[in-house]
């Protein structure tokens, strides 16, 4: 295993992406590797927490014309959405679940709690792929720093006693470790943009890209490439 990193269940991949813009290709490796683990089916798009019509259609066209593969956007904005039996089913019917990135809280606020969360779970559980990119990879921590409080909220609580900081630069540190000073964190984990981390059935672990793990707020880094 890759230092103390762990994730719930046993099945399919939890895929965590650091960040990147990918219309200038620079998600395009990992894309490439998530999308190569999945079965047939299309891919189910959640915009929740960026709120951007916009964002499903570009992804669309780069998921089609780049890697062959048709995306279908399941319009969760609101907690109201993620409680609507047709977005569960959509969850249930695709072959994976991208988690667009934007405001983690936002997108906290949104699932916590809720159907279409028990949906994602069940998606993971069922050996399908749930992929989080930026801020939506925080969510799945155990802590969210929020971007309109300032101040730290319950995550998703995917990766036990594990915090994620996307889009990090080992040089300016200070958020990550204020999130690994937090109740009941025991590892934090840093996702440069061009970095990604695939947790895998039976404990598979693979990393794309330098992560940089953390066991202790005032620790050094592991570097895991």
């Amino acid at each position: 295993m890759l230092g103390p990193i762990r994730r719930v269940g046993d099945q399919g991949w939890l895929v965590l992406l650091g960040g990147g813009e990918f219309s200038f290709g620079e998600t395009l490796a990992a894309d490439e590797k998530w999308v190569s683990k999945l079965g047939e089916g299309p891919i189910g798009f959640l915009p929740t927490a960026s709120g951007s019509v916009d964002y499903g259609a570009d992804l669309s066209l780069y998921l089609k014309e780049g890697l062959g593969r048709e995306l279908a956007t399941i319009p969760i904005y609101r907690s109201r959405d993620a409680r609507r039996q047709k977005n569960v089913e959509r969850i249930e019917q695709a072959a994976a679940i991208y988690v667009g990135g934007g405001v983690a809280d936002q997108l906290v606020e949104a699932l916590e709690g809720s159907p279409a969360l028990e949906a994602l779970g069940r998606k993971l559980a069922s050996g399908g792929v749930v992929v989080a990119i930026a801020g939506a990879a925080q969510a799945f921590g155990k802590r969210v720093r929020s971007l309109l409080g300032r101040n730290i909220l319950p995550g998703f609580d995917w990766l036990p006693g594990g915090v994620v900081e996307p889009n990090f630069d080992p040089g300016h540190d200070r958020r990550l470790r204020q999130l690994m000073e937090q109740e009941g964190v025991q590892w934090g984990l840093g996702l440069p943009a061009d970095s990604a981390v695939f947790l895998g059935p039976g404990e598979q672990q693979e990393v794309l890209g330098p992560i940089f793990v953390l066991e202790d707020p005032d620790g050094d880094f592991e570097i895991l490439e």
